[in-house]
């Protein structure tokens, strides 16, 4: 294997006064971390009195004083195929083996059930999935296995599977399937009560040099493995993660191991514990002479990680592993032993027995503590309460948790309860379902929803990303803008980033150019017809809990502004807006954790049921991915159904920024640039065209405004499917990341003219329609915009929400009359249009303005359930 570089010890000096900041409650640095992780002998104990002091801090605060946790498991090996090659594993094995051995790829669903239910009759409560990443990648006879037997890939069977032992024996699923996407994280949250994969490392060059214990493995690549934890953050999935010591890395590369849980545990509190595991060599594999981890440098890795992750994050060291060193790891700062089995064996480490339940009690008892047993999903997570335990499985955490301390109810066996979507959420209206109205009026109940402090991750390591990505104020380019204005003119098509870059940050004389110009191909392409649709906004729902950071729409189930609307009440707005000469309903809603994935597709068929002509123009990317991964459908089926429920077109938003490294200080949980990409681009595939996006002004920069568009351009010549660019200035007033003093307060009015007019010379020849938006920049603002590039004001929307409750005070509602004064202030005519840009028909035309002054009517409050 690799040799470890060599790292000398550290002095005396350095020791001491390592220690001593340990002792003081001062924040250790790497260097520091490091220097302890050498710790022995009278060191080690000084370092272990300082971890047991966070750690007992840490129980006291969850009212756990004196007591370590485990939980009582089964380990179900589902498959052990894997398409990685790391050199110290005996769980991994090959199809000829598994055949001499009598084996099937995969444990049958029978076996599966076979382990939950003995475990069961034995009162575990947990199922830990254990598998090998992705074996139908790199083996035959795994795709082979899943196609017969009717799953599309090894995640789709972990959900059956998962499912299966929910329903049949209660056992609570804690999945540990290697390396998942964000979209795997939402298509196994609903069936699992937490999930898990150990980081192992972050020295790069154990995965990347050959003759590494990782070389070869492409799921073990340190960068994969973070994002995947970060990924479980944003999805708040209860997340358990470790280090493996002693498999190569020196005491720096452990340390910065240490420091990376560190950052991923603040910023999301998703880690509910970290795992500090030793090296063991077996035999037959390519690290058999590798010596063992030293029980004594362990428990130096267990002081050090307690003392960085701090008290909230339980740390645990498997009690199989560790001889009979019980009491030196507790010293150390361990709460937990982890999952401990009376009935299977550790299929990692099968050479080594589980210790007897009663044995690990004692030797935790020697060392002055209770051995109480607990869930796979920690105590203070189940009290957190949603967005942490999906609605699907919280009956069956809730049957074997003790509602007083969220512990085991110990000696209880489970029993199978239905996984089910919960009841149906659109029968009966709930909440502030006359917001539409009132938010017009008496306005929202609070800036900020109650849970600000937590539901969005922690403030100040985002604000630490925030100057890390010193994305602060717009800074003006000394550019040759002179040129750049020539291209733009002369061939929008040939400016370079270097050139576009120059325009977007041009100001005086050079702005006014720059729109010229814009307004020039806007003539060219669109005549002077300024294009409007009428339409009608409905927001189903406002509840969520996915923590966009930007967004003062979302709510709590129980926050006073909270609503959901009944089914009946869709399909009504939908009869109304028809009556009064609409031709779109334009229908999105909050990631409500009790909707299920089919319910789009009943909101679609209530419109087409009420009114079979009416537009659904309906269900962002988010939304698109929410149904699919909880129906286990994938993106293209789940749209084709819905495009069969009645689905005509969706909006391209959910994009804000699409780069992540923006993204993910705008949102904690959205989907991340490449899965809107492949929303949009598997939606326009199938006939379903969309919308294009983007929100600007907050954290970002002219250079991603200019990547964005490029992106979207890109999209565009391979799809066609884009109907237009839509532009969203952000709305800073109530949006959390604003009043948490991250976000600058919205784009200045030079930015909105540069969004506007660099959109329409970059996507020249490709989106022919920029819209802007009257409720974001109000009349004077998009009159300005429209003499700028911009060529449609969009819709007259009759009910709008979610700017309106970020503070934009613009009204929620635009008649023909006003849409038309505007474009004639300009000397131009207004066109109404369908939403995919074509004729509307006389008679549409004709109801609407007869209508018109009449629309205020329909927009009292719906009481009927």
């Amino acid at each position: 294997m690799t040799p470890t570089p060599n790292e000398g010890r550290p002095t005396e000096s350095s020791m001491r006064r390592a220690l001593r900041r340990a002792r003081d409650g001062v924040m250790l640095d790497v260097s520091e971390a490091a220097v302890l992780l050498h710790a022995r002998d009278a060191d080690l104990a000084d370092l272990s009195r300082s971890a047991a002091r966070v750690r007992d801090a840490g129980l006291e605060a969850v009212g756990r004083a004196g007591v370590i946790t485990y939980s009582r498991k089964v380990f179900i090996p589902l498959t052990r195929l894997c398409r990685d090659r790391c050199n110290y594993c005996t769980f991994v094995t090959v199809p000829g083996k598994l055949r001499r051995e009598g084996h099937g790829m995969f444990l049958s669903p029978d076996e599966v059930l076979k382990i939950a239910r003995d475990g069961a009759a034995l009162g575990c409560k947990e199922a830990l999935f254990t598998l090998g990443d992705r074996p139908e990648d790199r083996w035959p006879e795994a795709r082979e296995w899943l196609d017969a037997h009717g799953y599309d890939d090894t995640l789709a069977y972990v959900r059956a599977m998962s499912i299966r032992v929910l329903e049949e024996t209660g056992l609570l699923p804690h999945l540990n399937p290697g390396v998942l996407s964000w979209t795997d994280f939402q298509r196994l949250k609903p069936v699992s009560a937490s999930m898990g994969m150990m980081l192992e490392t972050t020295a790069t060059r154990l995965w990347s040099e050959p003759g590494g214990p990782h070389h070869g493995s492409p799921d073990k690549e340190p960068a994969v493995r973070l994002r995947v934890l970060e990924d479980a953050g944003r999805s708040n999935v209860p997340f358990t993660t470790g280090l493996l010591i002693g498999i190569g890395e020196n005491m720096t590369e452990r340390a910065e191991s240490i420091f990376a849980m560190r950052k991923v545990a603040r910023q999301y509190g998703s880690i509910q514990e970290v795992i500090l595991q030793n090296f063991r060599a077996k035999p037959d594999t390519a690290m058999r002479s590798t010596p063992d981890a030293d029980l004594v440098e362990l428990a130096a890795a267990i002081a050090v990680s307690r003392i960085v992750i701090g008290p909230k994050v339980r740390v645990q060291a498997p009690p199989n592993l560790i001889g009979e060193e019980y009491a030196l790891m507790i010293a150390a700062g361990i709460d937990d032993w982890g999952g401990v089995s009376p009935l299977t064996p550790d299929h990692v480490n099968p050479e080594l027995a589980w210790p007897q339940i009663e044995f690990l009690a004692a030797r935790t008892a020697e060392a002055g503590f209770t051995l109480r047993e607990r869930l796979n999903v920690y105590p203070e997570v189940i009290q957190r309460g949603e967005p942490w335990v999906d609605p699907r499985v919280l009956p069956h955490v809730r049957a074997l948790s003790d509602p007083r301390t969220g512990l085991a109810i110990e000696g209880k066996c489970p029993e199978g309860l239905p996984w089910q979507e919960p009841e149906d959420i659109f029968a009966a209206a709930t909440g502030r379902t006359d917001l539409h109205v009132s938010i017009d009026t008496t306005g929202r109940t609070t800036d900020r929803r109650d849970d600000f402090d937590n539901v969005y991750g922690d403030w100040e390591s985002l604000r630490e990303q925030v100057a890390d990505s010193a994305t602060g104020s717009v800074v003006r380019l000394d550019s040759d803008v002179k040129a750049a204005l020539g291209q733009a003119a002369a061939d929008p098509s040939r400016l370079t980033d270097d050139q576009a870059l120059a325009l977007f940050h041009c100001d005086g004389v050079a702005m006014d150019e720059l729109a010229r110009i814009a307004d020039d191909l806007r003539r060219a392409v669109n005549g002077d017809a300024i294009t409007y649709i009428v339409n009608r906004n409905i927001n189903f729902t406002n509840v969520c809990y996915t923590g966009c950071r930007f967004c003062a729409f979302a709510q709590r189930r129980t926050d006073a502004d909270a609503y959901t609307l009944s089914l009946d009440q869709v399909g009504e707005r939908a009869e109304q807006a028809w009556a009064v000469g609409a031709t779109e309903v334009c229908m999105q809603g909050g990631i409500h954790p009790d909707l299920p994935g089919s319910a789009y597709f009943d909101i679609a068929r209530e419109v087409k049921k009420r009114v079979p002509d009416m537009h659904v123009h309906a269900f962002s990317p988010m939304e698109v991915v929410n149904g699919a991964t909880r129906t286990g459908m994938s993106i293209r089926d789940w749209l084709t159904a819905a495009k069969e429920a009645g689905l005509d077109t969706i909006p391209g938003t959910a994009a804000e920024i699409l780069d992540d490294d923006v993204r993910w200080i705008l949102t904690k949980g959205k989907l991340p640039a490449a899965t809107w990409v492949e929303v949009v681009t598997t939606a326009h595939e199938l006939g379903i065209r969309s919308s294009s996006t983007m929100m600007y002004g907050h954290v970002d920069t002219p250079s991603h405004w200019l990547g964005h568009l490029r992106l979207l351009g890109r999209i565009q010549d391979e799809t066609g499917g884009f109907t237009e660019f839509v532009t969203l200035p952000f709305v800073h007033t109530n949006a959390p990341v604003y009043l948490a003093g991250i976000a600058r307060p919205g784009p200045t009015l030079r930015d909105n003219r540069a969004v506007h007019a660099m959109a329409r010379i970059l996507l020249h020849g490709k989106i022919d329609n920029i819209q802007t938006s009257w409720v974001k920049l109000g009349v004077e603002g998009t009159n300005l915009m429209l003499e700028g590039g911009a060529n449609d004001m969009g819709g007259t929307l009759m009910e709008e929400t979610i700017s309106r409750m970020a503070g934009a005070d613009n009204g929620s509602k635009k008649s023909i009359a006003e849409l038309e004064a505007m474009a004639a202030s300009l000397g131009r005519r207004a066109r109404q249009r369908t939403t995919t840009y074509g004729e509307v028909s006389a008679e549409r035309q004709e109801v609407a303005r007869r209508h018109d002054a009449e629309v205020e009517k329909i927009m009292l409050p719906i009481l009927t359930n």
